[in-house]
């Protein structure tokens, strides 16, 4: 049989950072920076403990320990996006054709990629602030999921099909993720 203190899990709240649970949605803020996510599960109990979040299962299976680790990341990437922002970063590579990017209100928009005429569109994800800095956009934000969506989303529009990847290399492509560099 395994202990039910095994599978309790633990995560510390650091100082300034304040933390609420209300019904099955979890709060993290700090100065004016907060990200909310609804995380619940029928068999995992989720309560504050003074400075602490605990996760306790009613059940010991290996399907509450997996649900009770991933809410724990979840929470402590919460934690650190507060404490400070995500930032990811994406390259404006364009050798063909001369590309245009700009953001226009919760859209980024995609103009002359590989000549077409019919502008291709991306959006932005609530609560991501997106900048263009040369031949780079740099996206930030608290909620690591939000900025990581967001530069997947502009990856996503620039994707061509039907020609020589290796010729063809236009595009928009992350090259930082949440401070990682990718190596290509």
């Amino acid at each position: 049989m395994i202990e039910a203190y095994k599978l309790r899990k633990v995560v510390e709240v650091p100082e300034g950072v304040e933390v609420n649970i209300v019904d099955r949605e979890i709060q993290v803020k700090k100065g004016s920076l907060e990200v909310k996510r609804v995380l619940y599960f029928p068999t995992v109990e989720i309560k504050k403990e003074g400075n602490n979040i605990v996760l306790e299962p009613k059940r010991f299976t290996k399907k509450e320990k997996k649900i009770i680790n991933t809410y724990k990341v979840h929470i402590l990437n919460m934690v650190i996006g507060v404490q400070e922002p995500y930032t990811y970063k994406v390259k404006i590579c364009a050798s063909h054709f001369p590309m245009t990017v700009k953001v226009k209100g919760k859209k980024l928009e995609i103009k002359n990629f590989l000549g077409e005429k019919v502008p291709r569109i991306a959006d932005i994800v609530n609560d991501v602030d997106v900048k263009i800095e040369g031949d780079e956009i740099i996206i930030t934000s608290a909620n690591k999921e939000a900025a990581g969506q967001t530069a997947g989303n502009f990856e996503k529009a620039t994707r061509i099909t039907n020609r020589d990847r290796r010729i063809f290399q236009d595009g928009l492509w992350i090259i930082q993720k949440a401070g990682k560099e990718i190596l290509g």
